[in-house]
């Protein structure tokens, strides 16, 4: 490196000296422009400092892979003691480390996931991390269950199966960043129909500009292949009837479509005329036609399954009832409840791969094939959680081993309904166009006095310490998601209301880790005016709602009106109040996020209260009707900022050691 950088620095010198108009003898010049004579060694010169630079470049990439791998090393050297640790009093001292460790990994990977210019590569690298952000917590809890329960059979597979998810995770980034896999095999990924339809179309439609692009077999085969992939949805145990009758009429059609295509197109390459035949571009227009129908088809079947089988799960009460059962020892109903969600992991697993298929992007498809090696790992360890603490219904180290891995399969769902709001997006055309947000700042269209204020930026440090209360901030968000789908008229003015305001409330948690569009404190202020002014305009409609009611519940939503209100004019004030220095912004940041929660805590007691209050009130689902869908009026989330890029959160190290600074040897007892 040092040895580059000298070149890089003599380059630069020489190229200076060569062009330096003061120390030339004899310029050539018309008075106006300086020629230099000597043009064999400026183009030396330039070649030399592209070169000297571009190895600086490498070997920086170079050090930076190498650093990688040290951390990596040395986080898998602290998991093997972990693993071998026989005292809680070695276990807190080792894991101390550990977690230093992971923070140093953490940032790392984190900067390198960042420069990434691979989206598939970023996709996986996101991955990669969230397993092992989620992994290290249930490391802990796992590993003092076993010491607490060194017999306990349970808990030894329970803490074996984090430990071998890590590992992978950590290999995983080493693929990612060395671009190669341990064993020299290229991966197999699995088919795409859509990218495979994609492919087809554009066979097809090539046909216009050349008659002899493909032939007739390669086009069939491709076609075969495609519907062979479609009976994953047809033979799927979970698609409806209704569906599995509409893909195979569709697959039919295609048949039919692409055997016209192949008949006049066999008669336009016997006429060898230039131009394309009217009844080739009808037969173009048709099979392209049909393979559209068949994509939506495809697609409706796997939203519609994931969006009911979230809507049936979103009470969580198979693991509300294993953490209860568990709790009384009741070996037979935890074996029940265990049945139960292993039928809901295959479920889940199963529609996950329905959403690989339809998922539109290679980021998003990687996303899903993460989700569903998340189901088929967390099903499993769940229920070894809740055989143990079944075994030692009084240890409240099993009970809390087993809250943090059902708070995992939770997560898990919350990030499967995002993954299914993406899906849509990208399938309705509403992703990938780079568009702002509708809420930021935009010239013309806002106070000029936006434009004098310096936006500041946030450092590692204070993006952790608004970590955690950006988590609460998005279990609310995904709280309030699943009250605004359980009603059945989604144009209703308060549930429009409630989605637009959770969507605005999820972009300021994306801010929390560094992610989505909202990149400086400005944006985040200037977010969090428009999310207070909607949520009084909330409050407006269900004042307007309340006065149709006569009912005994009607003074609990003017109740939670009150509260509303009050919360959403102190966030305004504090958006629109100017400060200045690092320190006051930071704090203004912190109160804003700190106000939004609180608007959206109301807003998860709002909307269920309203929803049963019109369902008894009797005024039908046409009150409050929206004018216009809401979809139109939300605001978008980039693609890939939806990944964990710029996340500098340290996968959650700052509640990781909380928990071992609680660590008591009074467990050990």
């Amino acid at each position: 490196m040092s040895i580059a950088c000298t070149e890089a620095k003599r380059a630069g010198e020489t190229i200076a000296q060569l062009t330096d108009v003061a120390n030339l003898d004899h310029p050539e010049s018309d008075g106006r422009i300086t020629i230099f004579t000597d043009k064999t060694g400026v183009v030396k010169a330039a070649r030399l400092l592209l070169s000297s630079v571009t190895k600086v470049l490498v070997l920086a990439d170079r050090v930076v892979i190498k650093q990688i791998i040290a951390s990596r090393n040395k986080v898998l050297a602290t998991m093997e003691q972990l693993e071998k640790v026989s005292s809680f009093q070695e276990f807190v001292q080792i894991f101390s480390q550990f977690g230093n460790e992971m923070v140093e990994f953490a940032h790392l990977t984190g900067d390198r996931q960042n420069d990434l210019k691979d989206e598939k590569k970023k996709a996986r690298m996101a991955a990669a991390r969230a397993v092992l952000e989620k992994c290290t917590m249930m490391l802990l809890t796992a590993s003092k269950t076993c010491l607490r329960h060194p017999d306990c059979e349970s808990a030894r597979l329970n803490k074996e199966g984090v430990f071998h998810r890590m590992r992978l995770a950590l290999e995983q980034v080493i693929e990612i960043i060395t671009d190669s896999r341990p064993s020299g095999e290229n991966e197999m990924v699995p088919i795409c129909i859509y990218a495979s339809i994609k492919v087809f179309k554009n066979k097809v439609e090539g046909l216009r500009e050349n008659l002899y692009v493909i032939s007739q077999e390669n086009l069939s085969a491709m076609l075969d292949l495609i519907l062979e992939h479609t009976e994953d949805f047809t033979d799927s145990a979970y698609t409806s009837h209704e569906h599995r009758e509409r893909i195979l009429e569709q697959s039919k059609q295609a048949k039919m479509e692409l055997e016209q295509l192949v008949s006049v197109w066999m008669q336009a390459q016997s006429q060898k005329t230039k131009d394309i035949t009217e009844d080739l571009e009808i037969a173009i227009l048709k099979t392209c036609q049909c393979m559209n129908e068949l994509k939506r088809e495809l697609h409706h079947a796997a939203t519609s399954l994931a969006a009911d089988l979230l809507r049936y799960h979103a009470d969580h009460m198979v693991l509300k009832a294993l953490k209860i059962t568990g709790m009384e020892g009741n070996l037979e109903a935890v074996a029940e409840y265990t049945c139960k969600l292993s039928e809901q992991k295959e479920q889940l697993v199963e529609t996950c791969r329905l959403l690989r298929h339809v998922s539109g992007t290679e980021p998003l498809e990687i996303t899903c094939i993460h989700a569903e090696d998340t189901f088929q790992v967390t099903g499993p360890q769940i229920i070894s959680a809740a055989e143990t603490l079944t075994l030692h219904p009084s240890s409240k180290i099993a009970k809390e081993n087993l809250d943090v891995f059902c708070e995992a399969w939770e997560s898990q769902l919350s990030d499967m309904s995002m993954l299914l709001r993406e899906i849509n997006d990208v399938f309705e055309g509403r992703r990938g166009e780079k568009r702002a947000y509708l809420s930021l700042p935009r010239p013309g269209k806002h106070n000029a006095n936006l434009k004098a204020l310096k936006p500041v930026k946030l450092d590692s440090e204070e993006q952790a310490k608004l970590g955690k209360l950006g988590l609460e901030l998005h279990f609310l968000t995904s709280d309030v998601d699943s009250e605004t789908e359980k009603w059945e008229d989604q144009e209703n003015e308060i549930v429009r209301y409630g989605q637009s305001i959770s969507s605005m409330a999820h972009t300021m948690y994306l801010f929390t880790r560094g992610e989505g569009l909202l990149k400086t404190t400005q944006d985040l202020f200037h977010q969090a005016e428009v999310f207070a002014t909607e949520s009084i305009k909330l409050a407006s409609v269900l004042t307007a709602f309340s006065n149709q009611l006569e009912d005994d519940h009607k003074p609990l939503l003017l109740l939670e009106i009150d509260k509303l209100i009050p919360v959403c004019q102190q966030l305004q004030i504090t958006a629109k109040n100017t400060v200045q220095g690092k320190s006051a912004t930071f704090t203004k940041v912190d109160t804003c996020i700190r106000k939004t929660k609180g608007v959206m805590t109301i807003l998860s007691q709002v909307l269920p209260l309203s929803c049963k209050l019109l369902r008894k009130c009797g005024t039908g689902n046409g009150w409050l009707r929206s004018p216009r869908p809401w979809r139109q009026n939300r605001l978008q989330r980039n693609t890939n900022d939806d990944s964990m890029e710029g996340k500098t959160d340290a996968f959650g190290i700052k509640s990781l050691e909380h928990h071992v600074t609680n660590l008591t040897f009074l467990e050990s007892k």
